[in-house]
């Protein structure tokens, strides 16, 4: 089952910000986060708040998520006054959105557009299942609006995606990506999840080459984690299966940098590569650079002006909050100078242009630079910046720096 929220201060009934947050609003990029949690089947290693039609129970359904989440948009820009925000990004997560149906995706982004007006470049995401979607689906999508999709592939190896619980067939995958291309999407990402109990090196490099065959412009892999609670932790507790081992999951990041690469995608993000900087993730990068958002949805969360909030998590607890005319915002906290700056930090290094030095022990970046991991030459520009060492060891080069 999905992992619990954090606590939090209590938020106002009508959802107002503090006067902090409203600072300044509008200056910074702004973004929407869509979240639709419903999924097919749960597949074994995920802890996202994402609901099958048997969890689901009354008071929610596939139906009326769109009336809702519409609700939402029309109660944020409520919350944010009259203030001029083009949105920059939207992303559409779940779970799987292309559950609902295109004209019920569609409905929820023209709100967006309707309540705050798209941005005229605006990049807009959905996340897919490749089994979720087909040809004239995609093309209702992109009529809709959306300019880029983001498919699950996880792998091309059918042990491995029996052991994730994932439903596709490894051929599904190039087939969708062709019809997405006909389509008319501007930009096509596909995720990839390495160090699954039982992938070799050599099923990777075949996902791996599956995934590049298909011709994306932008890649994602992932380490996979082993989150408590999934049916996944319970297999390795009981010895069914074996952990992820950490010596093989940096040999599998070693060999997906150097294929992708090879190919002509550049990491611009520990996890992420694309064929030029136009493929990036906008939408990711307002995220990791601080820009404001706004979390539509169950469990979804949002942050404006250093105050950062979440949404309860049941769709039900969700619908009747808002149908009551309340804010389904669960805590809030309001982040401190220093929170920003190490959360900057965090986020900031993880990008291939780095974090300025500036926010940071300058002894300890000289030690990282004599340790090779961090780049020599971006210090004397002021930036730090992890060598392909240092991004293996990312969270041990945050900690010694802050």
């Amino acid at each position: 089952m999905p992992s619990t929220l954090p606590d939090g201060d209590p938020v106002p009934s009508d959802g107002a910000l503090p006067a902090s947050a409203l600072q300044g609003l509008g200056d910074r990029p702004f973004a929407f986060y869509v979240h639709v949690p419903f999924c097919v089947t749960r597949c074994g290693y995920c802890d996202f708040n994402t609901y099958t039609a048997t969890e689901l129970g009354p008071g929610a359904s596939r139906d009326s998520y769109a009336d809702t989440a519409v609700s939402e948009v029309r109660m944020a820009r409520r919350v944010l006054g009259d203030a001029d925000l083009a949105v920059e990004t939207v992303f559409v997560g779940g779970g799987t959105p292309t559950l609902l149906p295109p004209d019920d995706l569609g409905r929820v982004l023209a709100a967006i557009d309707a309540e705050f007006g798209l941005a005229e470049d605006a990049e807009v995401t959905t996340e897919a299942n490749p089994e979720s979607v087909d040809e004239p689906y995609l093309a209702k999508l992109r009529e809709a609006g959306f300019t880029r999709i983001s498919y699950g592939m996880q792998s091309a190896r059918e042990h491995v995606l029996a052991v994730l619980e994932r439903t596709h067939t490894p051929g599904r995958v190039p087939q969708v990506v062709e019809w997405t291309r006909k389509a008319g999407f501007e930009h096509i990402n596909l995720d990839l999840i390495y160090g699954t109990p039982g992938e070799t090196d050599d099923d990777w490099r075949a996902s791996l080459e599956a995934a590049l065959n298909a011709e994306p412009d932008h890649v994602s892999a992932y380490a996979l984690i082993v989150e408590e609670g999934t049916r996944l932790a319970a297999q390795v507790r009981r010895g069914e299966l074996t952990p992820p081992d950490d010596d093989a999951m940096a040999d599998r990041y070693l060999i997906a940098d150097e294929m992708l690469t090879a190919h002509g995608l550049r990491w611009y993000e520990i996890s992420n590569w694309a064929a030029d900087p136009t493929a990036a993730c906008r939408h990711n990068m307002l995220y990791w650079t601080g820009a404001d958002w706004w979390g539509v949805g169950p469990g979804a969360h949002s942050h404006v002006g250093g105050t950062r909030w979440w949404n309860v998590k049941h769709p039900a607890a969700y619908a009747s909050r808002l149908a009551e005319g309340t804010t389904p915002a669960h805590a809030r906290e309001i982040l401190t100078d220093e929170d920003r700056r190490i959360e900057r930090i965090m986020l900031e290094l993880r990008l291939a242009q780095g974090c300025p030095t500036a926010l940071l022990d300058d002894k300890a970046v000289r030690k990282a630079i004599e340790e090779n991991l961090l780049e020599e030459a971006p210090y004397t520009e002021g930036r730090a910046v992890l060598t392909q060492r240092g991004r293996l060891l990312a969270d041990a080069v945050v900690r010694d720096l802050t």
